[in-house]
């Protein structure tokens, strides 16, 4: 508080106390507290009006901060009941703020406004995001340790959160296109360049879920009518376990913030997963051209041709792609190029800490590719094969250190390689798997998976010696045609930021193993992942990437206080996430001390 002293044009002074506060994400202002007078008005009751309003807003000043200190008193003696637990998590909160943004409470809302249910679908969700991002567990662990978060989440049970997960399901299309509506306001969503990758979760069980089929070979439930096949089948699982898998396919905007997934049974190829998902953002998002960039494992002839035609003409409006494609598998054609020579070497930063720059080797040519594209005739049940020739800008490059790294991975599996042909009986089909595709005449058992006994095994040399031309080179491809190899480059290492994304949610958030078995709950799980996943990208964006995930995600489960007395909380933890997480939405985060009614202000609720 101050004295305000503010001249008139008649030659005299008004005389105000002010006091100046701040407002979040406007900064400081000021109000007047007490209106005082003409100081030609005031100098007939006392001899200084000046001098005494300025010790008096002093004086009052001092006051207020005295009131803001109290004494507390603790007695020694008490003791802990059972089941005690001051302390509360309020790091959620900075996640909230961003659900808050994303207005999904008035999402759900509006999808449950006409639905009689005894339980807050908004609520039961926050919780569930919530704890997958700061403390993750099955649905009844979360539900056990709600009491973590200094908000209550009160008024359901499990059942209820199981009759939740039903409702989640139901609108999660529409969630994931109401989150990317609404992130717009938040941060810039560029769809120009979009990555799509896939991969999957596991489920500990022991046996794939079996569809019920009608007498059309497709899935049906038990009153015969049409439905979705059962996710949990075997597959290809990412770190070769047996245990049944659900695949996911996550699409990505360029600045690394996800845009929509689905999911499908493990037993299904991603290749052909990839156009669902591009057709129902391009309806339902945002309809602009995209190039599309994905591993080698998409790289496809009919997704080459589906997403970019036969790309003739000056100015190809279908949307483009940059591709991985792998070196060995290729045709003779291309790796005769590949070994030919006349390489260009270009300098570029390295991505490292101390960012030394690198040598890029590389090279690149427009050719024509041959596409064998399945097409469906009229009146034909069955696709034939069409073959189509597109125009393809191909670039292949050369690093030593992925040479290093294959070398080591070859020499690792050639390991196992001579220890399954002395010792056959110790593996199977799985346990062989990378090593026996260098092993000559091995056969498996098809019911059993054991090796088949009478053939002689030995290493397919032929076979190593052509793979070792080939250590260090790596080919991307693109509909593109004028697109330079650095910018390939750059665009194609892009598809790292999905693989950090996978890495978050089976990292960070546990998603694996998933815990419930129907399809609607596993759909309800990875919505929740989902939010998780974009709200801390939101986050990380907002702190302009200044930490990794890992860190930003410990300090939120550090932003803790305990509880001093009725209305007085002391906080615990303090660091520089929380620090430039106060002043990327202007908060005051640093106080040591709270009292109830400022936390939940600052918790919005």
């Amino acid at each position: 508080m101050y004295l305000n002293k503010q001249k008139k044009s008649n030659g005299d002074m008004y005389l105000s106390l002010r006091e100046k506060y701040h407002v979040p994400k406007v900064g400081s202002r000021e109000k007047t507290i007490e209106s005082l007078g003409y100081l030609s008005e005031l100098k007939k009751t006392m001899d200084d009006p000046i001098a005494y309003y300025t010790q008096y807003a002093k004086d009052q000043t001092a006051k207020k901060k005295t009131e803001k200190s109290k004494t507390i008193s603790i007695d020694t003696n008490e003791k802990l009941a059972i089941g005690t637990n001051d302390v509360k998590n309020v790091g959620y909160g900075i996640l909230k703020l961003i659900y808050k943004e994303l207005e999904l409470d008035k999402f759900w809302n509006w999808k449950t406004k006409n639905r009689k249910m005894k339980f807050n679908t908004d609520q039961i969700f926050r919780l569930l995001t919530f704890s997958r991002a700061l403390q993750p567990g099955s649905k009844r662990y979360t539900l056990n340790h709600k009491d973590i978060f200094f908000e209550s989440f009160d008024g359901f049970d499990l059942d209820d959160i199981y009759h939740a997960l039903d409702v989640i399901a139901e609108h999660q299309q529409d969630l994931q296109e109401w989150i990317y509506e609404h992130s717009r306001k938040l941060c810039d969503r560029d769809m120009s360049i979009s990555y799509f990758d896939c991969t999957n979760y596991y489920f500990d069980i022991g046996r794939p879920d079996v569809d019920l089929l009608g007498v059309d070979g497709n899935p049906v439930d038990k009153e015969g009518q049409p439905t979705s096949a059962k996710y949990r089948k075997r597959g290809p699982e990412k770190n070769h376990r047996p245990d049944p898998i659900v695949e996911m396919g996550l699409l990505m905007d360029r600045n690394g913030i996800p845009i929509a997934y689905d999911l499908f049974p493990g037993n299904e190829s991603e290749k052909v997963h990839m156009r669902p998902i591009i057709n129902r953002v391009k309806e339902r998002f945002e309809n602009c051209r995209v190039i599309y960039v994905a591993d080698r494992g998409l790289n496809t002839s009919d997704n080459i041709y589906w997403l970019n035609g036969n790309n003739k003409g000056d100015l190809n409006t279908r949307d483009g792609y940059v591709y991985g494609q792998s070196v060995r598998g290729a045709d003779a054609e291309f790796k005769s190029w590949v070994l030919s020579g006349g390489y260009h070497a270009d300098k570029v930063a390295s991505n490292t800490d101390d960012d030394t720059p690198i040598t890029f080797l590389h090279k690149s040519r427009i050719h024509p590719k041959v596409l064998q594209v399945n097409v469906t005739k009229p009146g034909q049940k069955k696709p034939a094969k069409k073959k189509v020739v597109v125009d393809q800008k191909q670039m292949v490059y050369y690093s030593e250190k992925y040479a290093k790294k294959q070398r080591k991975d070859r020499a690792t599996m050639l390991e196992r390689a001579k220890d399954l042909i002395k010792y056959p009986k110790k593996y199977d089909r799985i346990t062989a798997k990378g090593s026996a595709s260098y092993i000559r005449n091995i056969a498996f058992d098809k019911s059993t998976g054991e090796i088949v006994d009478g053939e002689i095994l030995e290493l397919d040399i032929e076979k190593i010696k052509e793979e070792e031309k080939y250590d260090g080179y790596y080919s991307i491809v693109t509909s593109e045609l004028g697109m330079n190899d650095l910018e390939m480059r750059d665009v194609y290492r892009g598809l790292a930021k999905i693989e950090d994304s996978f890495k978050v949610t089976k990292t960070y958030f546990e998603a694996r193993p998933i815990y419930v078995w129907l399809n609607e709950h596993i759909d309800a799980h990875f919505a929740t992942c989902f939010l998780s996943l974009v709200l801390i990208r939101l986050l990380e964006n907002k702190l302009d990437y200044a930490f990794p995930t890992g860190q930003i995600l410990e300090s939120l489960r550090g932003y803790n206080c305990t509880h001093l007395d009725t209305n007085t909380w002391q906080f615990t933890y303090y660091d520089e996430v929380i620090d430039a997480c106060a002043k990327a939405f202007d908060l005051r985060l640093n106080d040591k001390y709270k009292t109830q009614q400022e936390i939940q202000r600052l918790l919005r609720y």
